[in-house]
């Protein structure tokens, strides 16, 4: 069997399934020369640069790499229906629990670190958003809210300036199967949201999508525009978007995302990429192994890099190997 890819706007080309495949290989659970890796589509650049190299040494391996989110990725390895799962946020309880129930033991690997960007269009004027911008136009109780301006009193309330500019504001952005949509969560709204007593959530009337480049391309048309995505996706828009420079407290120093800040932690929204592994299978399966164990050099530096996120120091690298190795 061979190696299938197709041209991505993202990417030179993305690792895909056999089409006329069944559920045993879709499922990863078929023959040693079948992987399955599905999940984060922040990850899954990254997952497909791993494949396409480790590919050229393995010419009869069958991997399939695609991105439908974290938490839909989750659901298919929790089911066993996946050997490797890409993720933009660590594992939920519930998750977890799943993964139990089912008998799926696994190892959790951190892979790199990426920055969530906030974008709109080329012309928006605003040059630095606070957390208390961000809620007041995404949070719960932003509901409706079709103008920047018709926000500034929920702005002033949660300690923003109150002066947002009239404009209309759409929305485009990941949706709940999204690892980047919880991580957008959990960094910038979940205080607020404890605070204010409200449902750990967003706003539910904005276009969602789980493909980044219809995110992008939605932001990019509109000067007044609010979206987010991560980083990498963003730097390859390049000029066709505006990313915002991001302070957590109003009138605090605003940081743009950059490879060095996110590296350093000073741009308030980085979080870290993670691989989970089907242990059991990877016991199963040789080849599997053998692909995590190239994922483990190639992947945590040239692919990453590649991928234009940011690589783990040489402390968390060591970790990251540790655990595998001890799984």
């Amino acid at each position: 069997m061979k190696l299938r890819f197709l041209l991505t706007p993202m990417l030179a080309f993305a690792l895909i399934a056999a089409a006329c495949g069944g559920s045993d290989d879709a499922g990863g659970s078929g023959e040693d020369g079948e992987i399955f890796v599905s999940g984060s589509s922040t990850v899954e650049p990254i997952s497909v640069r791993v494949a396409d190299e480790f590919f050229k040494t393995n010419p009869d391996v069958n991997i399939a790499v695609n991105g439908p989110g974290t938490g839909d990725g989750f659901k298919l390895f929790c089911d066993g229906e996946t050997d490797i799962s890409d993720a933009s946020r660590a594992i939920k309880d519930e998750e977890a629990s799943d993964c139990e129930e089912n008998g799926i033991n696994w190892v959790e690997l951190k892979v790199g670190i990426d920055g969530i960007a906030i974008m709109s269009g080329p012309g928006n004027p605003i040059e630095c958003l606070s957390f208390p911008d961000m809620y007041s136009i995404t949070s719960p109780e932003a509901e409706g809210v079709q103008n920047w301006a018709d926000a500034n009193e929920l702005n002033a309330a949660v300690g923003g300036s109150g002066d947002l500019p009239d404009a209309p504001l759409t929305i485009t952005a990941p949706g709940q199967e999204s690892g980047t949509y919880a991580s957008f969560i959990e960094i910038v709204l979940e205080d607020l949201l404890e605070e204010r007593e409200q449902d750990i959530t967003t706003r539910f009337d904005y276009q969602s999508s789980a493909n980044d480049n219809i995110i992008i391309n939605n932001i990019s048309s509109d000067d007044t525009s609010f979206g987010w995505v991560g980083f990498a996706f963003a730097e390859e828009a390049g000029d066709s978007v505006k990313v915002f420079s991001i302070s957590e407290e109003e009138g605090g120093d605003c940081i743009a995302p950059t490879a060095e800040t996110i590296a350093d932690n000073s741009y308030p929204i980085a979080r870290d990429l993670f691989i989970y592994v089907n242990v059991d299978k990877a016991a199963e399966k040789p080849l599997l192994a053998e692909f995590v164990d190239f994922y483990m050099d190639y992947g945590l530096t040239t692919a990453v890099t590649d991928s234009k996120y940011v690589p783990l120091d040489d402390a968390a690298m060591a970790e990251t190997r540790a655990a595998w190795s001890g799984r």
